[in-house]
């Protein structure tokens, strides 16, 4: 037994530790191991490498250290004739970087440091498992893909340990990055989709900002996950849509989110916005067809007993219409009327009104009921199919002609604020408000046929409302994982598209999130193709990190500076690393690996494929 022991150590020992340098370790390895492979008991084991592991025995601990690199250190300082040959004169030199010791299992970090002339060790198969088994106790394994370099090793991660994390999924388009993304999410719902506390418990919200998640058609399987278990948003701002993601209405009645999202100024638009979203006067008449009326009567009088100019009760009116689109259509009728048929007499300065006989004058009896009541009355609405976001333009629109009749607003400071009401046209094109819960356990929101603005809107809005939800819930059962596919889009921090309140608001959000959402059990994934786009405090607060192919020098530098943990050899491979392959580094994985991203179940593929031109073409 003492035989074989020996033998063995004579076979795995490749040399002894010259130097160390804090983590960094110099190894001159023995001359009768500089060959690529070493065999043993019939087999070739492959020889130490850059980018290989190896064991230093210190007393009874043992290190365990990754080879960064070797250079080679021909020695002078005997006769040549010494040397049996040339190669006995060259010596190999390892520089390894500390990762951690074995105490049964492989556990990362530096217990303690070698001493010179420590002896170091190829790891066996044994051992070099135990490297890379990152299922800790009590978790559950997901099998991610294979090792890269070691054909056939296997590589799962544990579910607790990879998605109670913030995940980060950088690489260059057509890398291979969306796959991963995919394949994770499957593997997840693959092992827990027949368990029902897993759908009672766990919720995903996917952006999507291609259209690469999801269902087309009801024959259509599902992407990712099955249909069953999943829904689809296929939004868009290009025509009114019959699906819109549901929102509540504590969230669509944010003050801060009008302001921004309107741009109103600090000192005088945004206190009348203020003003006009918490009155309630005119937004409890808009709930029922004669109530509205009642509504508009009572601010047309406001407008003509204050005196104001005719084109002002015009644009009062096209405002109105103009917010409802077709359910007021109806009032363009009674604009037409006014148009030809009501005048200010700037000698009496009264209205007057031609359509009646005699002439009605505004201090005369019935020209209320005549003039107003009368013809607004004789209009049909439908106050039914308007909705609450529509409503809350016109709330805004009701209270800057309130004001301009009450108080002489200056129009001057506020009226910019009223032509950017349009974009709330293209918000109610995508969201409705609503109080029941729609969703499945995994939800994808497209984000394809929205417009660049929205695109920035929808997912904060959302975020913010998911976050806020579940956070009141303080509930440690209850799980959420918000997925941002294509992230740069909207954690941009170089945006020059918006103003710096926006931004602010935007990455603020996010940042709270990634920040403190692990406390309330919601987490994000964010996966883009330009990591140094991104809020840098976004990106080191990720936990685990899938690396695909990187080119640009400032999406690696980027990589760089916030993944502390990454190795050197992995870090220098980022360039060349093959599609369909990514390292995986984080806080779920004791060391850095090379992953070749396994196959996810036919049907189940993002869409995400480069077109084979070749196909179409012949």
């Amino acid at each position: 037994m003492n035989t074989e022991i020996l033998s063995k150590e004579s076979i795995f020992r490749i040399g002894k530790v010259i130097s160390v340098d804090g983590r960094k370790v110099k190894v001159a390895v023995n001359s009768d191991k500089n060959l690529s492979h070493i065999q043993y008991k019939g087999e070739l084991v492959k020889n130490i490498s850059v980018g290989s592991y190896i064991k230093i025995l210190k007393g009874f601990s043992s290190l365990v250290g990754k080879v960064d690199g070797e250079f080679v250190n021909e020695e002078n300082s005997f006769s040549i004739k010494e040397y049996a040959n040339d190669r006995d004169k060259i010596k190999r030199i390892l520089i390894v970087n500390l990762l951690g010791y074995f105490e049964g299992e492989f556990k990362r970090g530096i217990k303690e440091l070698p001493l010179i002339d420590n002896e170091c060790f190829i790891l066996e198969a044994d051992e070099f498992n135990r490297v890379h088994d990152f299922i800790r106790d009590e978790d559950i394994p997901l099998k991610i893909g294979e090792l890269s370099l070691e054909s056939g090793v296997d590589i799962s991660l544990g579910a607790n340990s990879l998605f109670a994390s913030h995940i980060g999924i950088f690489g260059n388009t057509g890398s291979g990055k969306s796959y991963t993304l995919a394949k994770i999410y499957a593997a997840l719902f693959s092992e827990f989709e027949n368990k029902p506390n897993f759908h009672q418990n766990a919720k995903f919200y996917l952006f999507d900002f291609n259209g690469e998640y999801i269902t087309k058609d009801e024959n259509d399987i599902g992407v990712i996950v099955d249909r069953a278990h999943s829904s689809s948003y296929d939004l868009t701002t290009r025509t009114d849509s019959s699906k819109k993601f549901p929102i509540k209405q504590d969230a669509i009645d944010d003050i801060n989110f009008w302001s921004i999202y309107l741009g109103a100024t600090e000192k005088t638009q945004t206190p009348f916005l203020k003003r006009a979203l918490k009155n309630d006067f005119y937004f409890n008449l808009f709930n029922d067809e004669q109530s509205f009326k009642k509504a508009l009567i009572y601010l047309i009088n406001l407008l003509v007993e204050n005196k104001v100019e005719k084109s002002d009760v015009l644009s009062f009116l096209r405002e109105v219409v103009h917010s409802s689109q077709d359910n007021l259509a109806s009032l363009s009728i009674l604009i037409n009327d006014y148009q030809s048929n009501l005048y200010w007499h700037s000698t009496n300065e009264v209205f007057y009104y031609t359509g009646v006989t005699p002439t009605t004058y505004s201090n005369a009896a019935g020209f209320y009921d005549a003039v107003i009541a009368s013809k607004v009355n004789s209009l049909s609405f439908s106050i039914a199919a308007i909705s609450y976001i529509e409503k809350i333009r016109l709330r805004i629109v009701f209270q800057y002609f309130d004001e301009m009749a009450r108080y002489d607003l200056n129009t001057e400071h506020i009226s910019p604020l009223l032509k950017r009401l349009k974009r709330i046209e293209d918000l109610d094109k995508v969201i409705e408000v609503s109080e029941e819960k729609q969703e499945k356990t995994f939800n994808v929101i497209s984000l394809k046929n929205v417009n660049t603005e929205m695109k920035k809107v929808l997912p904060l809005l959302v975020s913010k409302q998911l976050y806020e939800s579940h956070k009141s819930l303080n509930d440690k059962t209850k799980y959420l994982n918000i997925i941002i596919d294509e992230a740069h889009n909207i954690l941009s921090y170089n945006s020059e598209r918006e103003s710096v309140t926006w931004k602010d608001y935007r990455l603020e959000t996010f940042e709270e999130i990634i920040k403190e959402g692990r406390k309330f059990g919601v987490f994000l994934t964010v996966a883009s193709q330009r990591p140094s786009d991104i809020s840098p405090t976004i990106i080191s607060q990720l936990h685990n990190y899938f690396l695909h192919r990187l080119i640009n020098n400032n999406d690696i530098y980027a990589v760089e500076k916030t993944i502390s943990y990454l190795d050197k050899v992995s870090f220098e491979s980022l360039p060349i690393i093959p599609t369909g392959s990514c390292i995986f580094a984080g806080l779920a994985a004791q060391v850095p690996v090379m992953i070749d991203i396994g196959k996810i179940k036919d049907g189940f593929e993002p869409r995400s494929t480069t077109i084979k031109l070749t196909d179409h073409w012949i």
